[in-house]
């Protein structure tokens, strides 16, 4: 989770990393990002190493998208109030792999593991899934793997056309809501014209 004015520094390159305050391990190597109240992107964390606040150095400040370290230490201790200058933080690198503002339509599920969809909706719609969805999407979070989600929740294969139509009413909901977002088609033709 980040702060929304982060949106575009994250989108652009500009910020690689996040800092946390404390001994943080990561249960995931790819992340869902969420920032300004939504889902943004997909990264996959690449380095995590833990330094005291007087041991951050430009390095840490330039992944951060600050210029200088003091920049960085002041938003630091605003997020965070007072803190210790022996306290640890932990230092997360990340690449973005996928934007959640631009997927393709072709594919269908957008370009979206089974486990990404589960994990945002859970996230976001809580009061439009069903006690049952709530159930598949959480076991998806777990296996990443219809097949599997089927003989977890219904001990059958046959059942594999629920847990997609779950998946399905998820995604367009995320869609509707704005909290994903498709490519634009008309980006994907440049250079057509529309013809009489």
């Amino acid at each position: 989770m980040l702060k929304g004015s982060y949106i575009d520094m994250l989108l652009s390159g500009e910020k690689r990393a996040t800092i946390r305050r404390g001994i943080y391990k990561p249960r995931y190597e790819e992340v869902i990002i969420h920032a300004g109240g939504r889902p943004i992107a997909k990264a996959r964390i690449t380095r995590v190493y833990y330094k005291k606040l007087k041991e951050l150095g430009e390095y840490e400040a330039r992944i951060e998208g600050y210029e200088r370290v003091e920049d960085l230490i002041k938003e630091l201790k605003n997020v965070y109030g007072d803190i210790d200058e022996d306290e640890y933080f932990t230092i997360l690198e990340f690449e973005i792999v996928q934007r959640l503002d631009n997927l393709p339509l072709e594919d269908p599920y957008m370009g979206l593991s089974p486990a990404d969809i589960a994990r945002i909706a859970l996230r976001y719609l809580q009061s439009e899934l069903s006690e049952l969805d709530r159930k598949i999407l959480m076991d998806l979070t777990r296996t990443n793997s219809i097949r599997k989600t089927a003989i977890n929740i219904f001990k059958s294969l046959n059942k594999r056309g629920f847990i997609r139509r779950t998946l399905k009413k998820a995604l367009r909901l995320l869609v509707e809501k704005g909290l994903v977002k498709p490519a634009n088609p008309s980006e994907n033709r440049q250079g057509e014209t529309s013809g009489d």
